[in-house]
C-alpha cells in the first residue's frame, strides 16, 4: 500500500492537465517565437508543431499511465524499461530541476504581471554579495521574487492538507482560467487591428525555429503531470488515458486561438516589443482597465499551474525514497491527510531557492533541456515494454504505435540537440545537476538488499 488515496476523478485528473498545462507562457512566450522565426506563419507553424509533439506524448503516456497507475508517473516507466538507475535520475531531475524550476519559472511570471498593479515588486530588495548572479556578479534580489516565495510556500501549504483540496482548488481556477482566457480570445478576434506598427524582426531560421520550439514547448509542458498523481486517480485505467488526450488536445486549441487573437489585432512588430503581449493587445483594444484584467488573469491562470506542479510534481521525490533510492523522509505519508507532506514542503522549499537563481528565460530553458531528454526515454519506453513486458496488461494502447512514440523521440533528440548549442550555461547546469545525482544512487543502491 502507498498510503495515498484515490480521490481524484477524471474532472479533478483533466484539470491538472489543462490547469497545469496553460500557466504563463501563452501569456509570455510569443514575443520570444516572433523574435525568434521573424514571421507570424511561422510562429502558428510552431505552436501547431510543439502541440503535435506534445499529443504524441500524451497518446503514449497514456498507455503507460493506464499500465502503471502508481505515484511516480515517469519514474515508473524509466524504471520498468530501463531499470532502476535511469527511473532515479528521473526523479532527481525533477526534485532538483525540472519540475522545481517549473514552480520557480511559473511563480517568477506571476510576479511579472503583478507588477503590472505595484511597479515596486521589481525594485531591488536587497544584495547577496556573492558571485551568484549573471555573469558572476553579486546576486540582486527583488521584492517581487520574494513575493513569489511566498506564494510557492502558502499552495504548498494548502496542498499538504490533501489532494482532495489541492484537487478542488484545481478544477475551480482551472474552470475560471478557460473562461477569462475564452474572453480574451473573443475580444482579439472581435476587435480592430491597432494599425501599422514596426516590422517583424529577422529570424534565426532553423536555429531559430527550435528556440521558438523551446518556448512553445515551455507553454505546452505539463501534458505529463497527470500520470505523477496516478495512484490518487480513481478507475485509473479509464480515466487516465481520458485526462491526457483530451487536456492536451484542448490546450492546443486554446492556444492557437489565442494566438489568432493576438496576430488580428497586433502586428509582428507589436508582439516582438511587448513582454506581456496579451495586456498591450487588450489596452490597445479599450484601454488600461483591459490590460489589468488581462494582467488578473493571467495570474489566475499561473496560480492554476502552480498548484497543479505542487500537487503532481511532490508524488516523485515520495515514490523514489518509497522505493529506497532517495531521503527516506521523503517517502513519510501524513495519516491524518493522506499526502507525502515532507515531499510538497521540500519541493517547494527548494523552489523558492531557485526563484533567487535567474531570470523567467534562464529558467525556462534550465526546465526544458533536462525534460525532454527523459520526456524522450520516457516516450521510448512504451517501445521498449513493449519486447521487454508483452504480458503486461494494456488498457489502452498507444494511437499510430509505432510511428507516434518513433517521431516524439526523433525530435526531441534535435529539441536537446539545439538548445544545447543555443543555450550552453543553462543546459550546461541542468546536465550538472544531473549528474550530482550519481554518487547519491550508489550510495542508495549499495543500501538496497539484493532481490
Amino acid at each position: 500500500m502507498s498510503g495515498l488515496r484515490r480521490e481524484l476523478g477524471v474532472w479533478g485528473a483533466a484539470s491538472i492537465v489543462v490547469g497545469t498545462v496553460i500557466g504563463s507562457g501563452i501569456f509570455l512566450v510569443p514575443r520570444k517565437m516572433i523574435v525568434e522565426t521573424g514571421d507570424v506563419g511561422m510562429v502558428f507553424a510552431v505552436w501547431v508543431f510543439g502541440g503535435l509533439l506534445s499529443l504524441a506524448g500524451a497518446l503514449t503516456y497514456a498507455e503507460l499511465a493506464a499500465m502503471m497507475p502508481e505515484a511516480g508517473g515517469e519514474y515508473n516507466y524509466l524504471r520498468e524499461a530501463y531499470g532502476p538507475f535511469w527511473g532515479f535520475l528521473y526523479g532527481w531531475t525533477q526534485m532538483w530541476v525540472a519540475k522545481s524550476g517549473s514552480i520557480a519559472t511559473l511563480a517568477t511570471g506571476f510576479f511579472y504581471y503583478l507588477a503590472n498593479f505595484r511597479p515596486e515588486l521589481e525594485q531591488r530588495a536587497f544584495v547577496i554579495p556573492l558571485p551568484l548572479g549573471e555573469g558572476g556578479n553579486p546576486l540582486e534580489v527583488s521584492t517581487g521574487q520574494l513575493l513569489a516565495i511566498g506564494v510557492i510556500l502558502a499552495l504548498g501549504c494548502l496542498n499538504w492538507f490533501g489532494v482532495k483540496a489541492g484537487g478542488r482548488v484545481q478544477v475551480g481556477v482551472t474552470v475560471v482560467k478557460v473562461g477569462l482566457i475564452g474572453w480574451i480570445i473573443y475580444m482579439g478576434l472581435s476587435g480592430t487591428p491597432s494599425g501599422a506598427g514596426a516590422a517583424a524582426p529577422a529570424g534565426r531560421g532553423v536555429a531559430g525555429f527550435f528556440a521558438a520550439l523551446v518556448a512553445a514547448l515551455w507553454a505546452y509542458d505539463g501534458w505529463n503531470n497527470v500520470s505523477m498523481v496516478s495512484s490518487e486517480v480513481k478507475r485509473p485505467q479509464r480515466n487516465l488515458p481520458l485526462a491526457l488526450v483530451y487536456g492536451t488536445a484542448g490546450v492546443v486549441l486554446i492556444y492557437v486561438l489565442t494566438n489568432l487573437a493576438y496576430f488580428h489585432v497586433l502586428t509582428a512588430g507589436e508582439v516582438a516589443g511587448s513582454d506581456r503581449v496579451a495586456a498591450t493587445m487588450m489596452r490597445s483594444l479599450v484601454g488600461e482597465w483591459g490590460a489589468g484584467a488581462v494582467s488578473v488573469a493571467a495570474m489566475i491562470s499561473i496560480f492554476a499551474a502552480l498548484n497543479g506542479s505542487i500537487l503532481s510534481g511532490s508524488r516523485v521525490p515520495y515514490a523514489l525514497a518509497r522505493d529506497g533510492y532517495f531521503f527516506r523522509r521523503f517517502a513519510a505519508v501524513n495519516e491524518k491527510h493522506g499526502t507525502p507532506g515532507f515531499s510538497i514542503l521540500a519541493l517547494c522549499g527548494w523552489a523558492a531557492v531557485l526563484v533567487l537563481s535567474g531570470r523567467y528565460d534562464q529558467l525556462l530553458t534550465l526546465v526544458i533541456f533536462p525534460s525532454w531528454i527523459l520526456y524522450g526515454m520516457a516516450t521510448a519506453a512504451v517501445i521498449v515494454l513493449r519486447k521487454k513486458r508483452p504480458e503486461m496488461e494494456r488498457p489502452y494502447r498507444t494511437a499510430g504505435y509505432p510511428v507516434v512514440p518513433a517521431l516524439f523521440v526523433f525530435v526531441a533528440g534535435l529539441l536537446i540537440f539545439f538548445t544545447l548549442r543555443n543555450s550552453p550555461r543553462e543546459s550546461g547546469m541542468g546536465l550538472v545537476l544531473i549528474a550530482a545525482g550519481i554518487p547519491f544512487y550508489r550510495r542508495w543502491r549499495g543500501a538496497i538488499p539484493p532481490g
